[in-house]
Parts: C-alpha cells; sequence; structure tokens
C-alpha cells in the first residue's frame, strides 16, 4: 500500500479518536448538568458526605478542602486530601454528592492499599517521563527522517496506554465503593441512587473513551510509520 493510503488513514484516526472524545464529554456533560439541578432528598452537602465517608473509614487526618474550577474534584494521595471543587463542595445535588464520595473512594482506596492503584503509583515517573518525550521523539523523528526514534516515541506512548487502562479498574471501583456508601449511609433513596449511578458510569466512560483514543493516536502513528518504510 502507499504512503498516501497510510496517511490519509492516520488523518481518519485523528478524526475518529476526536469523535470518541466529544461524545464521551458531551455524556458526561449532559449527566452532570441534568444532576446537578436535582438536590438530594436529605438536603447534605458533598463536603459533608466526603466528611461522613472519610470518618467512617477512620481516615479523620485526611482534609476536605475546596479548589477552583469546575470538575476538578480529585484525591491528593500524596497530600492526603479530597479536593472538591466549589458547586460539589457547597453544593447539595446527587451530582454533588456523588463527585464527593468517588473522590472518597480513592482515599479508602489508598487507605487499604488497592492493588491497581499502587501499580498506578508505581509506574507513574515513567508515565511522566513517556508524556513529556513521547511526542517529541516522533516529532524529531519524523522532522528528520531519525524513524527508529519515532519508533521509540511510539513505545513510549504505549506506557501512557499502560496506565489509562490501569487506571479503568481503579475508576470504576472508586465509583462502585461510591454508590455502596451513599445506599449504607442512606444519603440518597433508591430513585436517587439510579441518577447517581447514570452520571458515574457517563464520567467512567469518559476514561474509557481516553483509552480508546490513545490506541487511535499510537495506530495513527504506526501506519504512518509503515507508510514512511514503505516509500524509503
Amino acid at each position: 500500500m502507499s504512503y498516501a493510503f497510510y496517511n490519509s488513514l492516520g488523518y481518519f484516526l485523528i478524526i475518529l479518536a476526536s469523535i470518541v472524545t466529544l461524545i464521551a464529554e458531551y455524556f458526561v456533560q449532559n449527566r452532570y448538568q441534568t444532576y446537578r439541578r436535582v438536590k438530594n432528598s436529605k438536603g447534605i452537602s458533598g463536603q459533608e458526605v466526603a466528611r461522613m465517608i472519610l470518618d467512617k473509614h477512620g481516615l479523620t487526618d485526611i482534609y476536605v478542602t475546596e479548589v477552583e474550577g469546575t470538575l476538578t474534584d480529585h484525591y491528593d494521595p500524596n497530600r492526603k486530601v479530597v479536593r472538591l471543587s466549589k458547586e460539589i463542595f457547597h453544593g447539595d445535588s446527587i451530582a454533588s454528592v456523588s463527585v464527593a464520595a468517588h473522590e472518597c473512594g480513592h482515599a479508602v482506596q489508598d487507605q487499604e492499599g488497592y492493588t491497581m492503584i499502587k501499580i498506578r503509583g508505581f509506574i507513574f515517573p515513567l508515565v511522566s517521563f513517556a508524556s513529556r518525550f513521547g511526542y517529541i521523539a516522533i516529532l524529531i523523528g519524523f522532522l528528520f527522517g531519525f524513524l527508529e526514534l519515532a519508533w521509540a516515541g511510539v513505545g513510549l506512548l504505549l506506557i501512557i496506554l499502560l496506565f489509562q487502562l490501569i487506571t479503568l479498574p481503579v475508576e470504576f471501583n472508586a465509583s462502585d465503593r461510591a454508590l455502596k456508601e451513599l445506599e449504607e449511609n442512606q444519603v440518597l433513596t433508591s430513585n436517587e441512587l439510579d441518577g447517581s449511578r447514570s452520571m458515574l458510569k457517563a464520567a467512567a466512560m469518559t476514561y474509557v473513551a481516553g483509552v480508546a483514543a490513545t490506541i487511535l493516536e499510537i495506530l495513527r502513528f504506526v501506519f504512518i510509520l509503515i507508510g514512511r518504510n514503505d516509500r524509503d
């Protein structure tokens, strides 16, 4: 097959990856916007739910703090802090308590030594290196015809893909823990739990979309490199 064919295939994969990402982003925003408007029947805030879950698991040393931005919520395992965006921290919607419970799920994973989160933490330094130099190696390889360097860059992207694959069970497990906590602590009713489940599932799909996009990106570079080899 010709170089032009592989190059065209590469552009098609770019478009496909963009579509997959946009669809996933649409669904998570749609679910979030829906349930951020629905108050939970207990009138409890995201911060209160987070504190409740953490204290239940003996994690009284973990702070719950407010952070700027929208959906910037995360658990910091190094500083032992659950950071919630303003709307999640103060809000009493189904979305607020769901996101807060999810982030606390990561804190409990950390406490219990959840295997996948330990593996993810172990390979993170490699991922940081791969993220910095993978695309640089590919770009230099393409510009100056150093195809071996470009292939090495693709190899670095595979490390990023591995990290994303490991992240999938971590995120799904955190959501399962969140739903269990919201039910056991009677924070949400059965109908409200259905909404929470729908929102968390949509959020998890963004990680699946991220994996798909990375796979398509890697395939794009592979096809371009194969085309370069055939041309040479």
